[in-house]
């Protein structure tokens, strides 16, 4: 594939392909300053980053990729898993020449950079988990917030049957489906551009490798921060409070009238968040440092 130019304004980058033995990876590279790698969910794709891209790019190397499988990156060995998702990654930042990134991570994106995160410390700035706590048994955490966890599940899989009966994602709710039709839309768009066997068998996959030991998270040394939808439908909330517990330093932050994909739903309030994480430890400014807090909510 020719590299092409990528651009949001005057903030010009390169679209590509990272062509391995075992998968072919698309890429685009908007902005400058330190990197900020974007890694999204079952349901997206690179493109799922559109309105952090433009916030962040002005003062930060914004990289977004599609995970092996999920177009345009075409999985060539037919292997996956976050082990796979994570020999993709760092060969991503080796190719681009990236000593260090922070990583941004959505759900099943959080599943490859905490991997990535264990593996290679020392090229984590920082590590944004969204509505994930990655392959982390969670369950096995002695903290009161996971007392919450059955309740929760029978709540959350009641909710969702009756929204699967509604024909609305899970993913998003019925709150932005209802407040938010153009962007409902586009998400849904979104989550259609991959097979939806292919996610099912990523899904699985997933299920079925939650088992680093509680223990393990303790070995984390760089800085985190973990979002939660108060609504999350998929995710369970309390789960981050468990994790957040055992990482030195690592914060929380939930943002209300959200579900699972809080980047898409409340991005304005997704985006700061981010960015007062950023600040603190890149120690450049945050975009709007004096700016009114808005609602957060996406615009059609």
């Amino acid at each position: 594939m020719r590299r092409q130019p990528a651009t949001t304004g005057r903030h010009r980058g390169t679209r590509d392909v990272l062509r391995r033995a075992e998968s072919e990876i698309y890429f685009e590279v908007t902005g400058s300053g330190p990197a900020l790698v974007f890694a999204h969910g079952l349901g997206g794709n690179h493109l799922s980053w559109w309105q952090q891209v433009p916030y962040f790019c002005d003062r930060y190397t914004c990289v977004t990729f599609s995970h092996r499988g999920f177009p345009p990156s075409v999985n060539v060995s037919g292997t996956f898993g976050h082990e796979a998702f994570a020999d993709d990654l760092a060969a991503l930042l080796d190719h681009l020449a990236l000593a260090d990134a922070y990583l941004v991570a959505q759900s099943m994106g959080g599943w490859t950079c905490l991997t990535y995160a264990l593996r290679a410390p020392e090229r984590v700035r920082g590590l944004v988990l969204s509505s994930s706590t990655g392959t982390i048994d969670y369950a096995a955490i002695d903290h009161p917030a996971i007392a919450e966890l059955p309740a929760w599940n029978e709540r959350s899989l009641a909710e969702r049957r009756r929204l699967d009966a509604m024909g609305v994602m899970a993913s998003t709710g019925s709150r932005m489906a209802h407040e938010q039709p153009e962007a409902y839309f586009l998400y849904e768009e979104l989550y259609h551009l991959t097979p939806a066997s292919y996610k099912d068998s990523v899904r699985r996959s997933t299920r079925g490798s939650r088992n680093l030991p509680p223990q393990r998270v303790r070995e984390v040394r760089t800085p985190v921060l973990l979002i939660v939808g108060e609504e999350d439908l998929i995710f369970p909330p309390m789960a981050a409070a468990a994790v957040a517990s055992l990482i030195p330093g690592a914060r929380l932050h939930a943002v209300p009238e959200a579900g699972h994909s809080v980047y898409f739903e409340r991005p304005e309030a997704y985006n700061r968040a981010v960015d007062a994480f950023l600040a603190e430890h890149s120690g450049i400014a945050t975009r709007h440092a004096a700016a009114p807090a808005g609602d957060g909510s996406a615009r059609g």
